[in-house]
């Protein structure tokens, strides 16, 4: 309790800094500049958040410019220039590892208990254990499911749908490499995408986006039926 307390506190301070400096700035007829508004962020975060185990500050301090960017538009509440999100889908892109052996499907099975779990990368955890992919709580993944997230489209069918059958012939190598390219980094295909960068981000190795592309793609995954 007393931790708590104790950021409360803090955050109550920084709160507090932040509106005499808008309303300073508005005072002036102004408003708080880009750099005055980055150290006020980083203010908060420091007053909020700590290291504790394998949860690290940087985790919200040190972003990329894909995500610099991306926050900004969705601050001022409007899409990237087109010539920059196409520029950050390219470099996305090149970050995509593919199958180190060319194995892009792994059990269904396992693919299933990876998607439906949302545990990991807390502070409890240890930094080698296997974290879920947390996909139910964006997407439909199975005709059964009672309860689950609408920010992502249902993944119902979504290789019956996409006409595959075989997932290792030539005709279905084109969705099954986007497949595998937007689980590793989503945003190589849409710049500012909600969809977590699982592999590029370490968030799933690479045996465990098998499991996912399986569970997806295998003809016999509830998925598909």
């Amino acid at each position: 309790m007393k931790t708590i307390s104790k950021t409360f506190a803090a955050l109550g301070t920084v709160a507090a800094a932040v509106a005499v400096v808008g309303c300073a700035s508005m005072a002036g007829g102004g408003t708080p500049s880009s750099a005055e508004l980055d150290r006020m962020a980083q203010e908060a975060v420091k007053a909020g958040f700590r290291d504790q185990g394998i949860a690290k500050v940087s985790r919200v301090t040190e972003i990329d410019e894909t995500l610099r960017l991306c926050n900004a538009a969705d601050v001022a509440g409007k899409p990237l220039e087109p010539a920059v999100a196409k520029r950050i889908e390219a470099e996305n892109l090149k970050t995509i590892k593919w199958p180190s052996d060319g194995k892009f499907l792994g059990d269904w099975k396992e693919g299933e208990k990876i998607a439906q779990s949302g545990r990991g990368q807390t502070w409890r955890d240890k930094a080698d254990a296997a974290n879920g992919g947390n996909c139910y709580n964006c997407h439909q993944i199975s005709k059964q499911e009672i309860s689950f997230g609408t920010i992502g489209p249902s993944l119902y069918n979504y290789g019956k749908l996409r006409g595959v059958s075989d997932p290792g012939s030539a005709a279905a190598k084109p969705i099954v490499e986007y497949t595998w390219g937007k689980i590793w980094n989503a945003k190589a295909y849409n710049a500012c995408s909600n969809m977590p960068r699982a592999g590029h981000m370490g968030n799933l190795n690479e045996q465990q986006i098998r499991h996912i592309m399986a569970l997806l793609l295998d003809p016999k995954s509830p998925v598909n039926q």
